[in-house]
């Protein structure tokens, strides 16, 4: 049986077959035990776009999980997640696959945007998490490894965020985004964490650049997980301030040298080259980020705006930008030349919307470059 102090892996392109594969070696029917307990699937599915894209968790993984468990007499499942502020849950649920997987193995899905909530006292810091959380006895997250425009990488941790209602997920940005992500996991305990590693964007949260892995990936410990996933993104856990926060709470440890990772190799003969390569890093993000002057924005907000920046370099265009960019919650009421958001509205431009899309902050900004 799995331990917390193990990450499994297994490569291939039967993702279905493989996670169930995964789920066997790992035990995982023996760890949840009564077969009466109520299980919660949290995948990530942030935007409706599909999973091969890089942003969202592969419908095929989570079937997977769903198969192994009713193969094992387990029935009281259901599938929960709130996409981030800016899009549907229900948009998602529809274009990513999970309306189909629900209807395929009758497995109901809860839209945390639609969810009540309840304040939670999270190692000292009350946090507002939708009511759903409280009917689920056993969580396994199902997050995707990939880059994110202000924290740099997310995985296991930052998944939770999904069981957020849409204005505690604000909040959390206003509150300086880490700390609040490391005390949510004193308020969600994540019970079996079955990582999607299959071709997440390595800088944008919401997918478009994937790098091809073919790895699904099973561990218990949160904080673990996303140390492995800081060095195959070639950063540290200080880097991403929240995962040495959560090792701090005693949430977990970031102590990869004690660590075992077992490599199961490829899942029916596969051999592909990416088992034995590490991840690029291109740091598009940081290419960049000097042309924003950014306070507590949200992340489709900066996704959007990082993408547009991204689109405008490449096109020799944004080192005409003389002015930085404002962009975030913390600049409301407040005024300056150029600003991104209804957070500027105050401002001499501003691009608006709650968030504008990528096409809109790029045209408007292309415009202005030129003018």
């Amino acid at each position: 049986m799995i331990t917390k102090n193990q990450i499994w892996k297994l490569y291939g392109t039967d993702f279905t077959g493989m996670t169930k594969k995964l789920l066997e070696e790992t035990e995982l029917a023996a760890l949840i035990g009564d077969k009466k307990t109520r299980i919660g699937i949290k995948p990530n599915l942030v935007v409706p776009s599909p999973a091969e894209f890089g942003g969202t968790t592969h419908p095929e993984v989570v079937a997977g999980i769903v198969e192994y468990l009713q193969e094992h007499g387990f029935e009281n499942i259901t599938i929960v997640e709130g996409s981030w502020v800016g899009d549907r849950t229900s948009e998602a649920y529809e274009y990513c696959g999970y309306r189909a997987l629900c209807q395929k193995y009758g497995v109901p899905f809860v839209d945390g945007q639609k969810e009540k909530y309840h304040a939670v006292d999270c190692a000292g810091m009350k946090l507002n998490i939708i009511n759903a959380v409280d009917r689920i006895d056993f969580l396994i997250n199902v997050p995707v490894i990939k880059g994110h425009c202000q924290t740099l990488m997310t995985c296991a941790l930052k998944n939770l965020k999904g069981l957020l209602p849409n204005s505690e997920k604000s909040r959390f940005h206003r509150m300086g985004l880490h700390k609040p992500i490391a005390h949510l996991q004193a308020g969600i305990h994540q019970d079996f964490i079955v990582v999607d590693h299959i071709c997440g964007d390595l800088d944008f949260e919401e997918g478009g650049n994937p790098v091809v892995r073919n790895c699904v990936m099973a561990a218990l410990d949160p904080v673990l997980v996303d140390s492995y996933a800081c060095h195959l993104m070639q950063y540290t856990p200080d880097d991403v301030p929240y995962v040495r926060m959560a090792e701090q709470l005693g949430i977990g440890t970031t102590d990869l040298d004690a660590a075992q990772i077992i490599n199961l190799g490829g899942y029916k003969g596969y051999a592909g080259k990416e088992m034995m390569e590490d991840l690029p890093r291109e740091k598009k993000i940081l290419e960049v980020s000097y042309a924003v002057d950014e306070v507590d924005s949200c992340s489709a907000c900066y996704a959007n705006l990082v993408g547009a920046l991204w689109r405008l370099r490449e096109e020799g265009l944004l080192e005409k930008l003389k002015e930085p960019i404002g962009i975030g919650q913390g600049m409301q009421g407040k005024t300056g030349r150029l600003g991104v958001g209804r957070c500027t509205k105050d401002f001499d431009v501003c691009i608006m919307g709650c968030p504008p899309d990528e096409e809109k902050i790029y045209e408007e900004l292309k415009a202005y470059i030129n003018a």
